[in-house]
């Protein structure tokens, strides 16, 4: 069986090292206009639970660079979305593409559609875990800060899908990462548990949002409410008073710091239009290069 790319445990630091450096050739490539059709006459099925605007576009228009063909899938319009299990969608979409891409919310579910699928599968987002935004994420900071060692990094905000996998990148990148959530919000204590043990660096959960950003290089948060949680918003906001990464957080890091976010972004409520507009924010780069590590992904797995 293929591997797959369900969470960033499932590669060591040397294969995602890899898929860095792919994620450079093809940028430069399709900078240049360079022809990449690295997955020439190859069908990538797009499974979205979730909707999404940067996943479905970076991941249709990526396959297309690569040569392939994605094909969309919101629930509407497949069987699982009606019911069907899901191990019997994964081993009738084998038999027709040469990778799948879910955007659901259990992580069970990419898990189960992985054990049963012959191509490989990649993890588009889930509740627990979001890897390709993560690898989108260590790539604009390598393109801004040349590498992403040595580097203080810190997360305001939603111990969230976002805040897991920043943990398991620590522990993988073997880089000190410091979360600052309200009580009640932390990340996933299995995964922190996991960080732990198969990690040597410092990572932290703290609440005062400004012991995570004193000296950060990275700054980086999400909205307070995540999709399926519109429902919490008003508690959340009553919950993140305080958790504004703003012009007055972002003083108390390092001058050259970097603002990550990986959008949509709710101006005036988990980052301030200051901030996101200002001369430390790389988010535009930082969503362009979605799309240029997916397409290392893809090439990687389903080459």
């Amino acid at each position: 069986m293929k591997k797959h790319f369900l969470a960033l445990h499932d590669f060591s630091k040397a294969e995602l090292d890899a898929m860095f450096a792919l994620t450079a050739e093809l940028k430069q490539k399709q900078k240049n206009g360079v022809e990449h059709h690295l997955l020439k006459g190859k069908a990538l099925a797009m499974i979205f639970e979730k909707s999404s605007t940067r996943t479905r576009i970076s991941f249709e228009v990526g396959m297309f660079q690569l040569g392939g063909h994605p094909l969309f899938i919101s629930n509407r319009d497949s069987q699982m979305g009606r019911g069907e299990p899901i191990k019997d969608t994964a081993r009738v979409m084998a038999r027709y593409c040469d990778g799948v891409m879910i955007r659901t919310f259990g992580q069970e579910i990419v898990e189960e559609f992985a054990q049963y699928s012959d191509v490989p599968v990649i993890n588009g987002l889930t509740d627990l875990f979001h890897p390709c935004q993560i690898m989108a994420d260590l790539f604009t900071v390598i393109e801004h800060k040349g590498g992403y060692q040595g580097l203080k990094y810190a997360w305001i905000g939603d111990g969230n899908n976002m805040a897991n996998t920043w943990i398991e990148a620590a522990a993988i990148f073997g880089f000190d990462l410091t979360l600052a959530c309200p009580e009640g919000y932390d990340p996933d204590a299995k995964v922190l548990e996991w960080a732990r043990a198969n990690g040597t660096s410092r990572i932290e959960v703290v609440r005062d949002p400004k012991v995570a950003a004193a000296g950060a290089d990275v700054l980086n948060t999400d909205v307070w409410a995540s999709m399926g949680q519109e429902q919490e918003q008003k508690t959340r906001e009553k919950a993140f008073a305080g958790y504004q990464l703003d012009q007055q957080l972002l003083n108390l890091a390092n001058p050259d710091a970097v603002v990550l976010h990986c959008l949509p972004a709710h101006r005036g409520e988990e980052i301030s239009d200051e901030v996101i507009e200002g001369p430390n924010s790389v988010v535009w780069d930082e969503a362009e290069n979605r799309l240029h590590i997916q397409k290392a992904i893809m090439a990687t797995l389903m080459k």
